[in-house]
């Protein structure tokens, strides 16, 4: 079994280098002629060390004195071999590092760009630290072969061309080589199935770690006000520990193989002179032949050690490789179509829902989905207000991702002005509609960026607009550079209330049509709140903020007030429709919930009332305060 795994991961190994070579194949063909150059330079350096001993050297010692004219041209010789050998070393490792680093640089971005196709639903069954390490060591590892590779498709050449001179100089002395040679080839190959399953598990443990490292300092909020430091470190030091005794593990089969990678050249070299002296004696060779073989020896022990490298490397390439591929190979990316929205009608679009039916996929492939919606159908008429309620769970958030397609539905067709979502392509649907999140994600950059994000036509008045338009105008305006203040990691200088508002302005300043605010002022004082809904409600007084159709998730009864008309989900079905009034009066759950969440606010109002603000803590905790 680990005979057949050893040849898998061989075989695979091979693979992700042809895919390199493939890919890289001019910088590649620069570095093999580099390391060409340098084994060819050996066999030569050799044949000239022989030739400068044996018929230089000796003969000058014999008559007591050295000709200035051999000798200038025997340190002509050698230093002209070693310039070649400089030369071939420069363009063998700066091939070989150009090739290597390219490709990483070029899987990163693949990996990435497919992070981004991926659906979230994909997302959400792979761990941030999971996908951290795909990105980066995975990526370095299926390609560290590649750095000494060029080296070793030149030490093969020069193998065969030391084989060659060997025969070319004596039958005897090319045995030992044959003998030699093998071995070491042999000694390399038990090196690499021995590595085999040591690296892959160090790889997969390099991703384990990352991902509980990432989890923890995620969740660091919630690791400290329950007083879990103690046990995430000792979670962290168990997978850590296991990973260094991985290492460790690594490191000592290296202790055990790198000496008789080593020994086995200077064992060749041994028995080159006990056989070459025999030679020597029976007038089969000459001086100078045996010290040419016994000098290509020496210096062929650490070229050789190349092979064994690339060999090495192979086990953590093949499971770098393999993880990579993983995510490369992913499948559910969204596909989009080639239809566009009128251009020439620019005003608030409508949003329909027409039968629509959602399951999440299962976390395992044999359980069943789970079922979120069902028959759900309602419409969002353009340039009115539609608030969306329901208790947790009912699917307001997945009705939300549907109306902007971060998920498509199961059956059924959600419509932008009656065309079909999944029949735009992507700039129209990102030109159309915006989400505004629960949760703000605020960039680690400065305000104008965060809002801007390099789109085109985003001047500082239209950021100032959607800045005013979002009730952030003041605030921002006080922060000591203004659009120019850095806001930290997730916006940690910043309130809850002042990043709701600050992402509710990056949103505005898209101009979309169509605008779904997923719980997106929990944060925000009622009062403020209200100032900011009934300014959307009229955004065509905001010069540069067009008015845009609203779908709001809601919570707040002032909230909920405010629009035209509200929608009623329970356990993933419409219910109910009307206005506010029309719901209170025939609706008994719409009632409790309604007055539950009024209540709820009341209680916060009293243990807070101090407003929305939310004081910044070192390494990025935070908590609600009153100021």
């Amino acid at each position: 079994m680990a005979s057949r795994t050893s040849r898998d991961v061989l075989s695979r190994g091979m693979g992700v280098l042809r895919q390199a070579i493939r890919e890289q194949p001019r910088i590649f063909a620069v570095a093999v002629v580099g390391s060409v150059l340098f084994g060819g330079m050996i066999i030569v350096s050799a044949r000239v060390v022989g030739t400068v001993i044996g018929d230089v050297a000796l003969p000058a010692i014999a008559r007591g004195e050295v000709g200035a004219g051999t000798l200038a041209l025997a340190a002509t010789a050698l230093f002209g071999i070693s310039v070649l050998r400089v030369a071939g070393i420069v363009g063998r490792r700066l091939g070989a590092g150009y090739m290597q680093y390219r490709l990483q640089a070029s899987y990163r971005r693949r990996v990435t760009r497919r992070y981004l196709e991926l659906p979230l639903s994909w997302h959400h069954r792979n761990s941030t630290g999971t996908l951290l390490s795909n990105a980066n060591s995975d990526v370095e590892a299926a390609w560290y072969p590649i750095a000494p590779l060029p080296f070793a498709v030149g030490t093969v050449v020069m193998l065969v061309g030391a084989i060659v001179s060997l025969f070319a100089t004596d039958w005897a002395l090319a045995l030992v080589g044959l003998a030699v040679f093998p071995a070491l080839f042999a000694l390399n190959v038990v090196y690499s199935r021995r590595m085999a399953p040591r690296q892959a598990r160090a790889q997969r443990l390099r991703a384990e770690v990352s991902g509980i490292a990432h989890e923890s300092f995620d969740g660091a909020l919630v690791v400290k006000t329950m007083g879990r430091e103690a046990q995430e470190t000792a979670r962290f030091a168990d997978r850590a520990g296991e990973l260094r005794d991985s290492l460790i593990a690594v490191g000592r089969l290296r202790g055990v193989f790198d000496p008789l990678l080593e020994t086995l050249p200077s064992l060749g070299t041994l028995a080159v002179l006990v056989v070459g002296a025999f030679r020597l004696r029976q007038g089969a060779i000459s001086v100078t032949e045996l010290v040419s073989v016994a000098f290509l020896f020496t210096v062929l022990a650490f070229p050789v050690r190349a092979i064994g490298w690339v060999l090495a490397e192979l086990p953590r390439s093949v499971a770098g490789w393999d993880r990579v591929r993983r995510v490369l190979d992913a499948t559910g990316e969204m596909a989009y179509g080639q239809r566009v929205l009128d251009p020439a009608s620019p005003g608030p679009a409508t949003l329909t829902f027409s039968d629509v039916h959602f399951s999440y996929p299962p976390a395992e492939a044999h359980q069943p989905g789970v079922q979120v919606l069902g028959e759900v159908g309602f419409t969002v008429p353009a340039g009115r207000t539609v608030a969306l309620v329901g208790p947790t769970g009912a699917g307001k958030s997945t009705i939300a991702s549907l109306a902007v397609r971060l998920v498509d539905p199961d059956s059924g067709v959600v419509a932008l002005n009656g065309v079909d979502v999944r029949e735009l392509t992507a700039a129209s649907l990102a030109g159309t509609v915006a989400l505004v999140a629960q949760v703000p994600f605020v960039f680690d950059d400065t305000v104008r960026a965060n809002i801007a994000l390099d789109r085109a036509g985003i001047d500082d008045e239209a950021v100032w607009a959607a800045l005013r338009l979002a009730e952030a105008d003041g605030f921002v305006a006080a922060l000591p550079d203004g659009l120019d203040t850095m806001v930290g990691e997730r916006g940690t200088s910043l309130s809850g209330g002042q990043r709701q508002r600050l992402t509710l302005a990056r949103a505005l300043a898209g101009r979309p049509r169509l605008l779904v605010l997923d719980d997106a002022t929990s944060a925000v004082d009622p009062r403020v709140e209200a100032a900011i809904l009934a300014g959307l409600r009229s955004s065509t007084a905001e010069p540069g903020v067009p008015a845009a159709s609203i779908l709001v998730v809601a919570y707040r009864r002032a909230t909920i007030a405010l629009a035209d008309e509200v929608i009623y989900v329970e356990q993933g079905r419409v219910v109910a429709r009307g206005t506010h009034s029309e719901l209170l009066a025939t609706v008994p759950g719409y009632v409790d919930l309604v007055t539950a969440y009024e209540q709820a606010e009341v209680e916060r109002a009293q243990e807070s009332p101090y407003g929305d603000e939310v004081a910044p803590l070192p390494s990025g905790l935070e908590i609600e305060v009153d100021r």
